[in-house]
């Protein structure tokens, strides 16, 4: 017996029609990501904390700044109705905004390591709700949470990275169950180290530049891939190595 369907319309995410909010977007990875998305004719928002970073990379890219702190709520709330106020919707959200805190476990700061749960795991969070608010109420939308190998196995030193990074692996894959009913696609990105100034800010030593090490463009390139695919499916979830890295 044939079975009969409801019609159902199969759309593909045209970037040259994306309007996006990418956090942590003064720098790296997802100053990168920016740069791609504004090339490929995509409307694009930035937050950071550093208002003058900020303004400049903003600058630099043609962007819309948003000086913004993820682990503020008010902040948060704030940076939602401005895209909505400036772009009248949004339908892409990088959830990039994290940094690391390394250390002993018998060194750990208990204040830091609550600091940077405060960052990476609620402001992601608040972040994800209140776009994930939006999406629902448009039956449609993007979330691509950026994550990194630390969140699959730990190391030494790693121990509140890693934690940060394993809950938001957790919340993800929560997410994405909630969220496909309404077309949301939540993905999960994981790159391997990358070449960008996250490890000097984390107080590691500046390492000279390894033509043999990924850097932000790799990244850039893997989100937008995903986020072109034909929206009847999604990429869960993405890792991305270094082919063969020296040193």
């Amino acid at each position: 017996m044939k079975r009969e369907f409801e019609p159902f319309t199969i759309e593909t995410m045209k970037l040259q029609e994306a309007k996006v909010l990418i956090t942590g977007g003064s720098s790296g990875i997802g100053y990168e990501t920016a740069r791609q998305l504004i090339t490929h004719g995509a409307k694009v928002a930035i937050c950071g904390r550093n208002l003058e970073k900020l303004t400049r990379a903003a600058a630099e890219l043609g962007a819309l700044p948003i000086h913004a702190d993820v682990s503020k709520e008010a902040d948060v709330k704030g940076m939602i109705e401005t895209v909505l106020e400036t772009f009248g919707d949004f339908n892409v959200v990088i959830n990039n905004a994290a940094y690391g805190y390394f250390n002993a476990l018998t060194e750990l700061d208990a204040h830091k390591f609550q600091e940077l749960i405060q960052t990476n795991i609620l402001g992601a969070m608040m972040v994800g709700k209140e776009s994930a608010r939006h999406f629902v109420a448009r039956n449609y939308g993007n979330i691509v949470n950026i994550s990194s190998t630390a969140g699959n196995a730990g190391f030494a030193m790693g121990t509140a990275y890693c934690a940060t990074k394993f809950a938001l692996k957790g919340m993800t894959e929560s997410w994405r169950a909630e969220l496909r009913k309404h077309n949301i696609r939540v993905m999960l990105v994981n790159p391997s180290e990358v070449q960008t100034n996250f490890g000097h800010n984390a107080g590691r030593e500046s390492k000279a530049f390894n033509p043999s090490k990924l850097e932000s463009e790799e990244i850039a390139h893997l989100i937008i891939s995903m986020l072109e695919m034909r929206d009847v499916g999604f990429v869960t979830e993405a890792t991305v190595f270094a082919t063969n890295p020296q040193g």
